[in-house]
């Protein structure tokens, strides 16, 4: 440490600030266990796996034995907590179609497709075999009743419907999938289609499977359609269409609000769960199970073991303000640092865990974009760390013009250098 730091203490708590450094410490004596809430989020940073929680892998516990692969994920932070073959290539089936409700809710985040909007559906799109909603050439839907068709009655034709208007065809669709999955650190994952049809190279892995999933539900909108047994398209038509969900958890196993299943004769079945208790959020992924009752009865094990053994500490939410970073040249001296994701960490059940968080901030040079990455939060749990999150500027600083600068000198001399 500089002889020049300066030590706040409070009770159970003590914040170091190394000003030279811009390096800030946060120690909390203990953190319990009790009164979790756990957030979702989704991250293209590597999860970092050195943490007292370990990953318990095949044979350490009897869980998953007919997947050909498996894997159980802390929605919140990332963290593998049971992974078996879970980066082996697999086809995936209507699994996909994560991928394709994904850029769906990211096009309506970012404003450029709306719920009421109507998606015209082509020839190509109404050719679509396996499960459909039964789309007709030129028939047109809202998004909302799209992703409804989708999420729960797995629609090829609406997946089509879909990525074409998104993107003009399926092929640039598809795409634009394959640079999502590389953005999310999905290595062992190649998209064919946006339905998960059997094709060649289209394949992915229970792992990457997990990731995806965990990005999908930073859209808590989604699961208002996942989470949906049974619902109706067309109502009061003469073409009424009863939708039945393929994933019989989200009726059967308290907490399941989603997610996606899969079949083909290849693929074998396929799911992607998560379910939520006490805040804890948990995502089970299994490939290549024999029967369906087998798969489903596979996850509920899964999930049983997840929310019996672990729970999730959230320290600090999406968005929240740790730290203000230095802006050189700006119309303001500095700029709220912001939490890119939620903060947090898991821990066993029945276990006390030590943790910290540091916090590096860099300066920027004005003029500074709403967003930029102006420092990182690193997690420290018993001495690991665990996670390290972007710490992004809150707002917009403009460049100080020469009169701007003039007056901020002047108001620094009267102010005694107090004057942001």
């Amino acid at each position: 440490m500089r002889g020049w730091q300066r030590v706040i203490q409070a009770t159970a708590v003590a914040s170091v600030c190394v000003l030279g450094a811009n390096i800030f410490s946060i120690h909390s004596a203990y953190a319990s266990n009790s009164s979790v809430v756990a957030q979702h989020f989704a991250t293209s940073m590597p999860v970092i796996s050195n943490t007292g929680v370990k990953t318990t892998t095949e044979g350490s516990v009897e869980i998953a034995k007919e997947a050909r692969s498996a894997v159980i994920m802390d929605a919140a932070t990332g963290k593998v907590l049971y992974s078996k073959d879970a980066a082996e290539e697999l086809p995936m089936a209507s699994i996909t179609k994560i991928m394709t409700m994904l850029l769906t809710m990211e096009a309506i985040d970012e404003g450029r497709l709306k719920w009421t909007d109507q998606i015209k559906t082509s020839e190509h799109a109404a050719s679509m075999g396996g499960s459909q909603i039964f789309l007709e050439p030129g028939e047109t839907m809202s998004v909302t009743d799209m992703l409804k068709g989708i999420a729960i009655a797995s629609a090829n034709d609406a997946c089509v419907a879909m990525a074409e208007h998104l993107d003009g065809s399926e092929e640039a669709f598809v795409t634009r999938m394959n640079k999502r999955a590389k953005e999310l650190g999905m290595n062992h994952t190649h998209f064919s289609n946006c339905n998960g049809l059997p094709a060649q190279s289209h394949y992915s892995s229970a792992h990457d499977i997990a990731i995806m999933s965990r990005a999908l539900l930073v859209h808590p909108e989604i699961t208002r359609f996942t989470s949906v047994y049974s619902d109706y398209l067309r109502k009061n038509t003469d073409r009424p269409l009863w939708l039945v969900n393929t994933n019989k958890l989200v009726r059967f196993y308290d907490g399941v609000d989603g997610l996606k299943t899969g079949f083909t004769q290849e693929a074998k079945y396929c799911l992607s769960a998560t379910a939520k208790k006490e805040g804890f959020r948990v995502i089970a992924v299994v490939m290549g199970e024999p029967r369906p009752k087998v798969r489903n009865a596979e996850v509920t094990g899964m999930l049983n073991w997840a929310f019996s053994h672990y729970t999730s500490k959230l320290l600090y939410p999406k968005g929240h303000v740790v730290a203000k970073a230095k802006v050189i040249k700006g119309v303001k001296d500095n700029v709220a640092a912001i939490t890119a994701e939620p903060v947090g960490f898991v821990a066993e059940r029945g276990n006390k865990s030590t943790y910290k968080t540091e916090i590096t901030l860099n300066p920027v040079k004005a003029p500074v974009l709403k967003g930029v990455q102006v420092g990182e939060m690193k997690v420290f749990v018993n001495g690991d760390m665990v996670s390290r999150v972007p710490l992004l500027a809150r707002d917009e600083v403009k460049k100080t013009n020469v009169f701007q600068g003039f007056g901020k000198t002047i108001k620094k001399i009267v102010t005694f250098g107090k004057a942001e």
